[in-house]
């Protein structure tokens, strides 16, 4: 198997960008983009450490939980977690990110890609709170791309037709492949009853 080499290589095998393509990519949020951040209520986060190894983070809450702060920078807020701290650490040593936001039933998304600094600070962390819960940190993206993207991954996936959506029962539990992959003393149903208390009780 041979690989691409080059970005020459790269553009030859494929045709030209659609024009659309280049010129739907903004250097701020206008106004479209900012109603789909505030209807959005998950967003992925693609991060690097310096040594170039990636990490996507998966960040959902409440929609409009991404704050639009001005037209070229927005705020997202940290939720307990299990802290592994893989994109916070990521950011504080690289800060280039990559944003994929969706809106549930939308086929199109919206990618944002910027420079990310976190903060601890207490003001703001209380200001984005849930529940009276304030943010355990909050993640300020400076915005340098904006763009739509288009549906073609969705519509070939059927992501929001839940009649394509494959039985739950037809893959194991977390509780049941942690258990497996993580040694864990607990049985499978035991740890599946830890993470439900979790969920239902340290979401914010």
């Amino acid at each position: 198997m041979e690989f691409v080499k080059s970005r020459r290589e790269l553009r030859e095998a494929f045709d030209p960008t659609h024009e659309v393509a280049i010129k739907k990519q903004l250097p701020f949020i206008d106004p479209h983009s900012k109603r789909f951040i505030e209807h959005s209520p998950f967003v992925f986060i693609g991060s690097q450490d310096c040594d170039g190894n990636g990490d996507v983070s998966p960040k959902g809450d409440q929609p409009g939980f991404v704050r639009v702060v001005d037209d070229r920078t927005i705020a997202i807020p940290d939720r307990p977690g299990n802290n592994r701290l893989d994109t916070w650490e990521n950011v504080v040593e690289n800060p280039a990110v990559g944003l994929l936001f969706l809106i549930p039933g939308m086929n199109e998304t919206l990618r944002i890609n910027g420079e990310a600094r976190l903060t601890l600070d207490q003001a703001l962390c209380e200001e984005m709170h849930v529940n009276n819960r304030p943010a355990m940190a909050v993640l300020v993206v400076k915005v340098h791309q904006v763009y739509l993207h288009c549906a073609k991954a969705f519509i070939r996936s059927n992501l929001w037709k839940p009649e394509t959506w494959a039985e739950r029962s037809e893959m194991p539990t977390l509780g049941e492949m942690l258990k497996d992959q993580a040694k864990l003393s607990e049985t499978a149903k035991e740890y599946d009853g830890i993470l439900d208390e979790a969920y239902r009780t340290t979401l914010w």
